[in-house]
């Protein structure tokens, strides 16, 4: 709560990302990906993506616990070297 005894506004995300499917050379699993920059990556997964990764398949540990998919990540930069996926910042509009 505020000093006035108001609870303060949350600002909403206005950020949109040009997401690309993704599909990852080592098991196939697609995912969306984002690059906001050299080092910023945004990945939304889909439960099939989840399934198909081998990585996360061969963690003991659930996979929002598993820091990321090595292969993935060298997709990734593949679709980036590629010009498949573009480094870009967000846009506010």
């Amino acid at each position: 709560m505020s000093a006035n005894g108001t609870r303060p506004r949350r600002r909403l995300d206005e950020r949109h990302a040009a997401q690309r499917p993704v599909q990852c050379a080592r098991c196939g699993a697609e995912v969306l990906a984002a690059k906001f920059s050299p080092q910023h990556t945004s990945v939304q997964w889909s439960a099939a993506a989840v399934r198909a990764c081998q990585e996360f398949g061969a963690s003991d540990r659930p996979s929002a616990l598993v820091e990321g998919c090595a292969s993935l990540r060298d997709s990734i930069d593949a679709a980036v070297a590629a010009g498949r996926l573009e480094v870009s910042p967000p846009s506010y509009a």
